[in-house]
């Protein structure tokens, strides 16, 4: 397993939320990382579908993209 150098203020930070919450460290760290992936993919993934769409010349028509601006208009006051 890699070790891991953290900042103290993170270290310090991480201490109280294991007391906090009664987890350990490793488990914390584990969470913020399978948290961090997740995201990450679940973005690269979204990001990978619209180049898709891009590509393929799916793009909002004009009057879409006017609809969707007065909404915004009329719903911002």
């Amino acid at each position: 397993m890699m070790s891991l150098r953290l900042p103290d203020e993170l270290t310090r930070q991480l201490d109280a939320l294991a007391a906090a919450t009664g987890r350990t460290k490793s488990f914390l760290a584990g969470q913020a990382i399978r948290d961090y992936i997740d995201r990450e993919a679940w973005q690269i993934a979204e990001i990978q579908q619209a180049i898709s769409e891009a590509d393929a010349g799916d793009f909002a028509s004009d009057d879409e993209v006017n609809a969707i601006s007065a909404k915004w208009k009329r719903n911002a006051g």
